[in-house]
């Protein structure tokens, strides 16, 4: 089914991707999404408790198992429940990025993801194009030891989007940079079926647009 691109935005209770332009890139980055603005200050004589104080604790670690936030009920749009190769109750985001861009935004999206307290290994990110640079460094030393990070499963792991030995994860995040629109129309329902609560797709909305509704 089309997608329908709306505010950049991860349903995770998080900002949206920064707005940071990476060096190079001619498109501009998708448009933060506006978080919890400023406390408004208190009224004139009122004392300084009533004002809510910020959240204390120190940031969440960055390994070991941590408790996701819980999903939440938005107005994006939501895939169908009973259309096939869709996970049911899986969350689907879509933020515009240029293909020569789509690995950066992915790259942002699991930052804020990461800080937002998902665990490493709950995270696979896959590329319709050219092999993100961790994989192909992974690669570099043997598929072995490649797909043995992929079964240990803490810590975040990127694939191309053809690899039938990835494995589904909570999140997962597509980088749509590149391939045939056959990739693409391919790729996408893969993800969908491997995300177990949310997947995030970075690309050109119009394309992706074009290549599903060509093979709905």
């Amino acid at each position: 089914m089309p997608l329908i691109p709306e505010e950049p935005q991860i349903h995770e209770s998080v900002p949206g991707p920064r707005a940071t332009p990476a060096a190079g890139r001619t498109a501009p980055t998708p448009r933060p999404v506006p978080g919890p603005g400023p406390r408004p200050a208190p009224p004139r004589g009122a004392p300084a408790s009533s004002v809510r104080p910020g959240k204390p604790g120190p940031a969440a670690p960055p390994r070991g198992p941590v408790a996701a936030p819980p999903a939440q009920r938005t107005n994006s749009p939501q895939p169908p429940a009973g259309e096939p190769g869709i996970a049911a109750g899986a969350q689907l985001q879509l933020i515009p990025a240029p293909a020569d861009g789509a690995v950066d935004a992915a790259d942002e999206a699991v930052d804020l993801l990461l800080d937002s307290g998902r665990a490493p290994g709950e995270i696979l990110v896959l590329t319709t194009g050219e092999t993100h640079p961790w994989a192909a460094h992974e690669l570099s030393f043997g598929e072995a030891s490649y797909w043995a990070q992929h079964n240990a499963a803490d810590d975040v792991f990127y694939a191309d989007a053809a690899a039938e030995r990835a494995t589904g994860r909570p999140v997962v995040v597509v980088a749509v940079n590149g391939g045939s629109d056959e990739v693409t129309a391919k790729a996408l329902p893969a993800a969908m079926a491997r995300a177990g609560t949310l997947l995030v797709v970075c690309g050109d909305p119009q394309r992706i647009n074009a290549v599903l509704g060509a093979n709905a």
